[in-house]
């Protein structure tokens, strides 16, 4: 009897099963978890911030647009179903961060023969925009119509930011 005859895995022809990649349970239970866990992780992902904040944690992220011009910055902010006593815009650090605050309640109350259906939500804001400049904080103008608001920040005047020579002192 050679060694050869001894080992197992040279006797594969005769009478030992060989399993491929697919039919090993192991690969199929691997194949199985990483299904579970795709679908888990698609759940989360087909949910956007704005979408977490009504369904889900109570707040609201209201979609912003911000545009500098040479003399201003305008921010436009998306806020549909709200009333300007709702807003609240605030300007703080020397100008240069503007905080956009809101609350938005909606109520909806339905009656008929024999049924009645109400809903209520409530979602809160507070975004904080750092400004690329400082803005002269008294000519700031706010403009809310048909749920867009509108804020037009005018820059200070640029100081001449040019080189400037040090003088160098012996001693």
């Amino acid at each position: 009897m050679a060694i050869r005859d001894l080992v197992p895995w040279n006797q594969a022809g005769q009478g030992m099963t060989v399993r491929s990649k697919d039919e090993s349970p192991f690969y199929s239970l691997q194949r199985e978890m990483n299904r579970i866990f795709d679908d888990f992780f698609r759940s989360f992902s087909d949910m956007t911030p704005a979408a977490w904040g009504e369904q889900h944690l109570g707040s609201y992220m209201p979609r912003l647009d911000v545009t500098e011009t040479e003399k201003t910055i305008n921010v436009t902010a998306e806020l549909p179903g709200m009333s300007e006593k709702d807003i609240e815009v605030s300007l703080a650090s020397n100008g240069q961060m503007l905080t956009l605050r809101g609350e938005k309640k909606q109520e909806h109350e339905e009656k008929g023969r024999g049924y009645y259906h109400a809903e209520r939500s409530f979602g809160a804001f507070n975004r904080t925009i750092a400004l690329p400049c400082a803005v002269v904080a008294n000519k700031v103008e706010a403009n809310f119509k048909d749920g867009v608001l509108q804020i037009n920040l005018p820059k200070q005047a640029a100081q001449k930011e040019g080189a400037k020579k040090i003088p160098v002192k012996t001693s």
